[in-house]
């Protein structure tokens, strides 16, 4: 169940939030609320992979 929580929250997450990599967001000049988001999509996808 947890693991298709976490993929269910992926796809969410891929259609409302905003991807920096297309916007090629240096990661060195991001803002808290930018890297907030990296690392929120980061733990999601981990959780969903395992």
């Amino acid at each position: 169940m947890k693991k298709s929580f976490f993929k269910t929250i992926a796809k969410i997450n891929k259609i409302v939030l905003p991807s920096f990599t297309k916007r090629r967001l240096d990661i060195s000049k991001a803002k808290k609320w930018q890297l907030a988001i990296i690392g929120w999509r980061a733990y999601v996808t981990i959780k969903a992979l395992d």
